[in-house]
């Protein structure tokens, strides 16, 4: 833990006097009511002064723990003590080898397929898509990310009527279940912060509340120019900006399983002039984060990311170490896997390199027991004398579960490899995502669910 107890709690003070004293701009009637009534006094129409004692009633609502599943089977119940999943990144442009472009839907197809084939990247999150209008880009993606991945769904919203055709797509996935039971997708929008609820992010909020399904509400303070440069100010803003939504959220749904994500903060760098989100400080902003979401009883998020403009060695380490810092803090949604470039483009290679950096922090996270089996005080006495630990049989039956594999890392011996072609990390990850796409596509959405899909999508989209 980067934050002790007291630091936590200095921190939150903070944000509750920033929040009751200086307050939140709103731009919704609606949900200005709604405050209101709960307790709030309003300034000049918009600006909604949050008491204590309404934000300890939010967070008194909302569940310490969040389920979210996939349409495989599987169901992580996460919580500031268990649970880690990785994610992929939102993106404007796709990047192949240094080169960029614009990413379309046929590019968002391969992303999907290659995510489905990664087993440490657990969630695909939606991207812009060049070739759609931006009111159609969030459920087209939708329906383009379920037909190529079985992974759990994060689709970005761009308008809170594309927020209510998502929720109606994404009953389909479910053939008569509901999200409540199966949250097979999730939700979320970020606050322009500092202290800026727009009615686009309140509507796609209330155009998802109700059904149970998770949402992430996220700050992204810009340390040195939207927050304090300090870190410990940047986390104020934070709080403040995450507690707003949080509070917002519980008034719209009772019980709605939300995350803290203070992850998305970001520090400016004074000589470049743009937002950083590989450098350390976002490694120590976003671990903070964690903490902030432990003393809470949340589940958290965070962005490991990086500023390269290609796979290379700068985006490996930048990854590492922030996706590193994030599950050793317990970060429970790590998005970012496959973007470059401060998360303006998605890679492909990036994405298979992401995915073997994932195994080695996961594996991180298991961290391992310490009970009999583990100290292996038995199998000591029987081979400590020959020192032959290779043939016993407590190394045959626990070395698949200890041992990590790599897919693309090498591990082995200076002839093997140059026998196989010597080949960089870099020249593994293109052949790696050529093997994945040289294969035929799975189909994910039977003939009803496609056709239902494409029904909604079309009447969405006034055809």
């Amino acid at each position: 833990m980067l934050l002790t107890h007291p630091d936590c709690e200095r921190i939150h003070q903070a944000a509750l006097d920033v929040l009751d004293q200086l307050g939140v701009r709103v731009d919704d009637p609606e949900i200005v009511r709604l405050l209101q009534g709960a307790g709030a006094t309003v300034e000049n129409e918009n600006r909604v002064h949050i008491p204590a004692d309404l934000v300890k009633w939010a967070l008194g609502r909302a569940p310490h723990q969040v389920k979210v599943a996939d349409r495989k089977g599987h169901v992580w119940q996460l919580s500031p003590q268990e649970g880690t999943m990785v994610l992929t990144g939102n993106a404007l442009y796709i990047t192949r080898g240094k080169v960029r472009t614009d990413l379309g839907s046929s590019d968002l197809a391969q992303l999907a397929r290659v995510v489905d084939a990664c087993d440490h990247i657990h969630a695909m999150v939606g991207t812009s898509m060049a070739d759609y209008p931006p009111t159609s880009r969030d459920f087209v993606g939708f329906r383009i990310m379920a037909e190529n991945t079985a992974k759990h769904l994060r689709p970005c919203v761009y308008t809170p009527a594309g927020a209510r055709t998502l929720m109606e797509m994404a009953k389909v996935l479910l053939d008569g279940g509901t999200l409540r039971e199966r949250p097979i997708v999730s939700t979320g929008f970020s606050i322009i912060s500092p202290l800026h609820w727009t009615s686009l992010a309140l509507g796609v909020f209330k155009e998802t509340a109700g059904l149970g399904v998770p949402a992430t509400i996220n700050s992204e303070p810009l340390g040195g120019a939207t927050a304090p440069v300090t870190l410990a100010g940047c986390l104020v803003i934070g709080d403040a900006d995450t507690l707003s939504g949080l509070v917002i959220n519980q008034l719209l749904e009772q019980g709605r399983p939300c995350f803290y994500n203070v992850g998305f903060a970001h520090v400016f760098d004074m000589a470049a002039g743009i937002a950083l989100t590989g450098a350390p400080e976002n490694a120590l902003l976003q671990a903070a984060g964690a903490d902030m979401a432990r003393f809470h009883g949340l589940p958290c998020a965070s962005w490991m990311s990086t500023e390269s403009m290609c796979n290379d060695s700068q985006a490996a380490f930048e990854k590492m170490m922030t996706g590193l810092a994030h599950a050793a803090a317990g970060v429970n949604f790590i998005w970012g896997a496959g973007n470059l470039e401060s998360t303006l483009a998605m890679s492909p290679e990036a994405l298979v390199t992401d995915n073997e950096i994932a195994g080695y922090f996961l594996r991180f996270r298991r961290g391992f027991p310490v009970d009999e089996e583990g100290l292996a005080l038995d199998t000591i006495r029987e081979a400590g004398r020959s020192g032959d630990f290779l043939n016993s049989p407590h190394t045959l039956e626990h070395f698949r579960r200890v041992l990590s594999r790599a897919q693309l890392a090498v591990r082995g011996r200076r002839g093997d490899w140059e026998t196989r072609g010597s080949h960089a990390f870099e020249e593994s990850a293109e052949q790696r995502v050529r093997n994945i796409l040289s294969k035929e596509p799975k189909r994910y959405l039977n003939a009803h669910q496609q056709a239902e899909l494409k029904r909604i999508e079309q009447s969405a989209m006034g055809k």
